[in-house]
């Protein structure tokens, strides 16, 4: 039997929503300097406030994100 295809890995640096919501903050600005585990975004998703976190320690490049948008699951929030 043939192998099960390998799930598809985000692109290196983006971060992208991992749920459906509501953009309440953006923490981070393109250019900051950022450490692994710091808060960059914040998500409202079914009541919950969900802290979005760099992956790795980076500079953010872009960010996708507004104040106030709704974003669905995959949008890109941040790049790094």
């Amino acid at each position: 039997p043939a192998a099960a295809p390998a799930a598809q890995a985000p692109a290196a640096g983006l971060i992208a929503s991992p749920m459906p919501g509501q953009v309440l903050r953006v923490l981070a600005k393109p250019g900051q300097a950022v450490k692994r585990g710091q808060v960059l975004l914040v998500l409202e998703a079914m009541k919950m406030e969900n802290e979005i976190m760099a992956p790795a320690d980076g500079t953010v490049s872009q960010v996708y994100a507004a104040e106030g948008a709704a974003v669905n699951t995959g949008d890109p929030l941040i790049a790094l």
